[in-house]
């Protein structure tokens, strides 16, 4: 079996959507897929680790790996910037395994334009009334920064056009289920399935 090229997949959502929880356990349940871990400038939150949710770093490292043309996407959120490490993701899809990148509508763009081969997801909430009841039962946020995540939810939900996917998080296992589908059937596309069994392929045509 020779090895093949892993996909870049690109997975945004809403704040409250569920989305860390199903990429969660979708690399729980599927070995070859990697997620992608970004830099960042926030702080750590309770429970977070360095190097496992997020590299964080000072404002100044940020911007200084931005002028070596480190990163392969860019953005600031909330007034924190984050960015996808370029020279790491090319080694992880070079070693054929599938790649998350977990970015919003403007990293996704700006991946897009890049890496125009990339598969793109969207997670959306069952109902804005869902989202908003998943947001409070965080209970880390006060009513005005709910209600600017909420306006931004749906800001951000208008570009549920630009994806290649949506998957609706109401039943948490039927949308793992439907997630899992989409790299599946990914992985059985012709060209990739003709790479990974090029020596079969060879001798079923002998």
């Amino acid at each position: 079996m020779h090895a093949t090229t892993g996909t870049l997949y690109i997975i945004s959502a809403p704040s409250g959507a569920g989305k860390t929880s199903l990429v969660k356990a979708l690399i729980d349940a599927e070995p070859q897929i990697r997620v992608s871990v970004s830099h960042t400038t926030r702080a750590m939150r309770p429970g977070e680790s360095d190097g496992l949710n997020y590299h964080f770093v000072s404002r100044e490292s940020f911007l200084q790996m931005l002028e070596h043309n480190d990163f392969l996407e860019h953005a600031e959120v909330f007034g924190n910037l984050y960015g996808t490490s370029q020279r790491w993701l090319e080694k992880t899809l070079a070693e054929g395994f599938d790649l998350i990148l977990e970015i919003d509508w403007q990293g996704a763009q700006q991946v897009r334009r890049l890496l125009p081969d990339a598969r793109s997801i969207f997670i959306l909430p069952p109902s804005q009334e869902a989202l908003r009841q998943r947001l409070n039962n965080r209970g880390q946020d006060s009513d005005e920064i709910i209600e600017t995540r909420m306006r931004e939810a749906v800001s951000e939900m208008s570009h549920y056009v630009e994806y290649d996917h949506l998957v609706i998080n109401d039943d948490f296992a039927a949308a793992l289920d439907d997630l899992k589908a989409i790299f599946r059937a990914n992985n059985l596309r012709q060209s990739v399935q003709q790479q990974r069994h090029s020596d079969l392929l060879t001798e079923l045509l002998a």
